[in-house]
């Protein structure tokens, strides 16, 4: 049986739910509070923060938004202390999600599972060698299916940072591949029986935290889900260029949805006309993201205190876009770079060169 997955690519119409409340980094203390911040993690304090959320991406005029099931100290609901305690307070947030989506366009783009920071991984989720982990994380995604589709989501994304191994003297590699595959597989299988028609993203964060991870790139990745059966960025870690790991997914078929940030996990705006350019060129060949799309982190630097950047910040990224967009549509229409590339390959357009390549 096929299963279709699709890769997130490294570079909207989206913003994501992940309020950075302290503006802190690994070399510093916090710099900022934000207004309707009370310094709490309850759920009343989030459902605060969900509601400044939604003022904020209809402010913008977006709509489309993104979130992470639970964290330690930020994102949509707090982590509980039994598995029961974390689905109630997500499923409380999810009810006001889907009160103050009522009567507006706005849907969530994709959801996605939180399966790095808890202790609990440690050894990763889906490759952990322990069996608790990794039926913990089991339930953790299934009931992010569930609530992603409850909230009328587009897709679910799979973004794992500790899916990986620190060295192989302790380490059987292949079982842990296979039993990553198997916890896809059953995602897919889950999905399907309670009706999500949304696609299933995997985003390749190399790097993040550790050096030999499953899903290293988009080609690393792509590997993968040929192995186990599948029908298939953070470019800047695995020394690729964004607009080359768009490429690969694109010429794969599996270029899905595309996390526009740029710079070393600083979650930093795209503000270069000339990357956004090629990136945009890669969308414009893909024709389109459907039925993924461009998410924001909405994040600011650590020098920025100002509520009035939470807007700047992710505008100036969106026109960044549409530079790159105008500029690439320009260039397809001008065909120079296209001729150029032609003629490179012009021998291969000979008799022997097509026979080479039928």
């Amino acid at each position: 049986m096929k299963r279709k997955l699709y890769l997130v690519g490294g570079y909207g119409r989206v913003i994501h739910w992940d309020w950075e409340k302290t503006r802190a980094d690994p070399f510093c203390a916090p710099t900022k509070a934000w207004p309707w911040e009370d310094g709490t993690n309850s759920v009343a304090m989030v459902k605060t923060r969900m509601r400044a959320h939604f003022e904020f991406i209809t402010k913008l005029g977006v709509e489309r938004w993104c979130f992470h099931d639970r964290d330690i100290d930020r994102d949509i609901a707090p982590d509980g202390k039994t598995l029961v305690e974390s689905n109630a307070n997500l499923d409380e947030i999810i009810e006001l999600a889907a009160e103050l989506q009522k009567g507006t366009k706005i849907l969530p783009l994709w959801g996605t599972t939180q399966l790095f920071m808890h202790p609990r991984y440690m050894h990763g989720a889906a490759t952990s060698s322990e069996l608790g982990a990794y039926a913990y994380a089991a339930a953790q995604v299934k009931k992010a299916v569930e609530v992603t589709h409850y909230l009328g989501g587009e897709n679910l994304v799979f973004w794992d940072r500790r899916e990986s191994y620190q060295t192989l003297l302790n380490t059987d590699m292949k079982r842990e591949l296979d039993h990553l595959a198997r916890f896809l597989q059953a995602i897919v299988v889950w999905k399907k029986k309670i009706g999500f028609n949304g696609t299933l993203l995997i985003e390749p964060k190399p790097q993040e935290p550790t050096k030999h991870q499953y899903d290293w790139d988009a080609a690393t990745t792509l590997s993968f889900l040929q192995k186990y059966g599948f029908q298939c960025n953070h470019a800047t870690l695995s020394s690729h260029s964004c607009h080359h790991e768009l490429e690969t997914a694109r010429i794969n078929g599996l270029l899905g949805n595309i996390d526009a940030n740029t710079g070393w996990d600083t979650d930093q705006f795209l503000t270069n006309i000339g990357e956004a350019t090629l990136i945009m060129l890669r969308v414009i060949r893909n024709e389109g993201l459907a039925p993924g799309g461009f998410n924001f982190d909405a994040k600011l630097r650590r020098e920025s205190i100002d509520v009035t950047d939470m807007f700047i910040a992710p505008i100036s990224g969106m026109d960044t876009l549409v530079r790159g967009l105008r500029n690439a549509a320009k260039m397809i229409e001008d065909g120079t770079l296209d001729e150029l590339i032609r003629k490179r390959y012009e021998s291969f357009d000979s008799e022997i060169g097509s026979q080479i390549e039928a």
